[in-house]
């Protein structure tokens, strides 16, 4: 079977209005030049950076940038959710880069922001990219077919979520979900509130087109993919296979949950991306 990926011409008027979170380094006099975009997961927005990530890049020197992607967060488009994919999600990404100064951004993208990171990465450059707890190349069938059998209740209650919203989380089913046991309660409780349903269709893309496609990229762009060592959705040989499949490295953090950003130990995730980026020479 033949699947068209051609690109739409989107127009910037139709788009829309997104909200973009932001934090600037407190001394201009040492900021860094390359601005950092981060890429929210399914279920999510651009505040799961702004509790923790965004201040903190922002201590080190960088332009942290990230946007709630449309129908999520503060952004326009709730009411078509379904009608998007990560197609238009790319789109999104596009039009927020494209209004930024310097030099091409590093993108950091979770889970599903992991899949639109890549399928930027075909179309335009960026300094470096790092993909955290990314989407299997096998897409989520596997996930959910090992949550349905080792814990049928997880897997219903996304199902429900899902349909009804986050008011019937379950914060206990939660924490297993995306959490590591040391998340206090308060704040399992604070951000099941904050998690809303996901788009039907880019779930079904993240079931049916989840490798990423670097032989289509223009560039190589330095890559690594942290995985979460307690990640009850994706096992190490599932976010391993992105690695190999973009020929960069791998590592997984001792610890920490799914939503790495948002974990107790979120500083952990923080240093090791900024040492990977001084690494690779971005400033």
């Amino acid at each position: 079977m033949f699947v068209d990926f051609r690109w739409p011409n989107w127009h910037r008027e139709d788009a829309p209005a997104l909200e973009i979170l932001r934090a600037a380094p407190v001394n201009e006099g040492v900021a860094r030049a390359t601005p950092v975009v981060f890429v929210h997961g399914a279920f999510l927005g651009g505040w799961c950076w702004e509790a923790h990530f965004l201040d903190y890049f922002a201590s080190c020197g960088f332009h942290a940038v990230a946007p709630s992607l449309r129908g999520h967060g503060g952004s326009d488009g709730h009411a078509r959710l379904d009608t998007y994919g990560v197609r238009e999600y790319v789109a999104d990404l596009e039009r927020v880069i494209a209004d930024l100064d310097g030099p091409p951004p590093v993108l950091v993208g979770h889970s599903m922001g992991a899949l639109v990171v890549q399928r930027y990465l075909e179309r335009f450059p960026a300094s470096s990219a790092v993909l955290m707890a990314p989407v299997p190349p096998q897409g989520l069938l596997p996930a959910t077919l090992r949550m349905a059998v080792s814990d049928p209740w997880l897997y219903a209650q996304y199902g429900l979520m899902q349909t009804f919203g986050s008011g019937v989380i379950d914060t206990d089913v939660a924490q297993r979900a995306i959490f590591s046991e040391q998340t206090p309660d308060e704040k399992l409780t604070e951000y099941a509130r904050r998690v809303q349903r996901e788009s039907q269709r880019a779930l079904w893309d993240m079931n049916v087109h989840a490798a990423g496609r670097p032989w289509l990229a223009p560039a190589s762009v330095p890559m690594r993919v942290l995985a979460a060592e307690d990640d009850a959705l994706f096992s190490a040989d599932e976010t391993r296979a992105v690695a190999d499949l973009w020929g960069c490295g791998w590592g997984s953090l001792p610890g920490m949950g799914h939503a790495m950003m948002l974990e107790p130990g979120w500083q952990q995730a923080a240093d090791t991306v900024i040492r990977w980026i001084w690494q690779k020479g971005v400033r």
